[in-house]
């Protein structure tokens, strides 16, 4: 155990934060709207889970999650059935860049981020889950809800030791409609459409609405949005989504094939043609599909 403490401490080095990042947050953060879990033996992730779900609003406790995210052979939890577990309780894990910008950006955001850990040597790892909800630049210490320990504060450098053997994992939990503060616009696409495949169109639909606010020049954002949209009967709103994807990005035959669909269904032949020959005229597996509409048009 004192070996594992010296190479602990002998290898740590103070993260650097970038000069974009120092400029942008506040000198301390501390939020206090995150209740504490004690974290019982092997069940850290059922603890981080219920604190920053319930930092959300959402009305949830540790032993509903334990079933659902606990793994009794593996004594823990492990990153897939995290992520799934919030999913399912309605709200979208995004995982967040690996490094400590991110994670003080998302915290001075008021955003509680859950953070892996290996407390131990990587031949012999200790996995455990924490969740960041502070930060002291000046003393350059984090503050965690970790363990048996409410607003634990840890050394920067002491923290990144054990951060930097999960490859700098971590995710926040956020409802639909809310995004991070320091994702970019691909990372969050993918988070979105794996919310959506869980909780389905009328779910995700206020996520797709804040990511093409967030990222207006995302095609594949609009597209989504047409498919939401039209999801729900929203079937203006879907043509006005794929006009903006196409408009993006002249070449997402994808877009001008459901852009034609629908002005067909609306009975506006001229726009159905133009749009179906716009994806007609693009190689790829929507040219056919797009033929054949044209065809019975």
């Amino acid at each position: 155990m004192l070996l594992s403490m010296l190479l602990l401490t002998g290898c740590a080095t103070t993260p650097q934060l970038s000069e974009a990042t120092r400029q942008q947050v506040p000198e301390r953060v501390l939020l206090e709207g995150v209740p504490f879990h004690a974290q019982r033996d092997y069940q850290c992730g059922p603890a981080s889970l219920a604190m920053v779900l319930q930092a959300q609003g959402a009305k949830v406790d540790v032993d509903t999650l334990i079933p659902q995210v606990f793994l009794p052979g593996r004594q823990g939890s492990v990153q897939p059935e995290m992520l799934a577990t919030v999913r399912r309780h309605g709200h979208i894990p995004f995982r967040i860049a690996p490094n400590f910008d991110s994670l003080l950006t998302e915290i001075a955001a008021g955003h509680p981020v859950v953070v892996m850990q290996n407390l131990s040597l990587p031949a012999w790892p200790v996995w455990h889950y924490a969740v960041a909800i502070g930060f002291d630049l000046d003393e350059q210490t984090l503050t965690l809800h970790s363990g048996m320990t409410a607003k634990r504060s840890v050394a920067f450098s002491r923290f990144d030791a054990t951060w930097a053997r999960s490859d700098r994992w971590a995710f926040v939990a956020l409802p639909p409609g809310a995004l991070p503060a320091s994702l970019e616009a691909e990372p969050a696409l993918q988070a979105i459409a794996d919310f959506e495949r869980v909780q389905g169109a009328a779910a995700s639909l206020p996520a797709w609405e804040a990511l093409v606010v967030r990222y207006s020049g995302s095609a594949m954002g609009y597209f989504a949005l047409g498919n939401a949209r039209h999801a729900n009967g929203d079937s203006e709103g879907a043509e006005q989504a794929f006009a903006q994807a196409v408009a993006q990005e002249p070449e997402m035959a994808v877009a001008w094939l459901n852009l034609g669909l629908l002005h067909r269904e609306q009975g506006e032949t001229r726009q159905a043609r133009q749009a179906l020959q716009n994806a007609a005229a693009l190689p790829g597996p929507w040219q056919q599909p797009a033929l054949e509409a044209l065809a019975a048009l």
